[in-house]
């Protein structure tokens, strides 16, 4: 049997580091996302304000977020590592073997993530979805061919992003052309 190349050694590495890191926040997400000794950031390191850090390709909301923003990050962590892209993904149900943009952005609002939308929709729709301009927390780009959204302060996208499905970025694309909406509240 051949032994595994390092870069592919990495990426099993990464992958399950990854799986750890969801299931930790899955199981205390409270004290994991507080800095009290959880996964990622720790006391004075833990983001403050509406920020959120990106670590190993994975959100950490801030302190003090509201539970619908907590929400929205960690249904989103969920899928950013290990789904791919693929065109009409998470349109039909909540869980699928691979998501494009508006069934990244759909996951994240609905019921696995911060329950603001009642069931999957298309880029096109959330161009009149929930109120118009930036939200504090959440902010929606839309237009009839692509979407994302910046859930504290970062990108969750599929495109632009590191992977080849949906992905976390701390970088910002141009906005020219999108609708920009934001769930009530938030």
């Amino acid at each position: 049997m051949p032994y595994p190349t390092e870069a592919k050694s990495k990426r099993f590495r990464s992958h399950w580091l990854g799986l750890l890191i969801i299931l930790v926040l899955s199981i205390f997400p409270a004290q994991a996302m507080a800095g009290s000794g959880g996964i990622g950031v720790a006391g004075s390191d833990a983001p403050t304000g509406t920020q959120a850090k990106l670590v190993n390709g994975l959100a950490i909301p801030p302190v003090g977020a509201p539970k619908k923003v907590v929400r929205a990050i960690e249904a989103a962590n969920r899928i950013v590592k290990g789904k791919k892209y693929c065109l009409g993904g998470g349109h039909a149900r909540w869980e699928s073997r691979c998501y494009d943009c508006s069934g990244t952005v759909s996951y994240a609002l609905g019921k696995k993530g911060a329950r603001v939308l009642d069931a999957p929709l298309p880029s096109g729709d959330f161009m009149r979805w929930g109120k118009r301009g930036p939200g504090k927390w959440i902010t929606i780009y839309a237009n009839e061919g692509h979407m994302y959204a910046v859930i504290a302060g970062l990108r969750l996208d599929t495109s632009m992003t590191d992977g080849e499905g949906p992905g976390w970025s701390t970088e910002h694309r141009k906005q020219k052309g999108f609708k920009v909406r934001h769930p009530a509240g938030l």
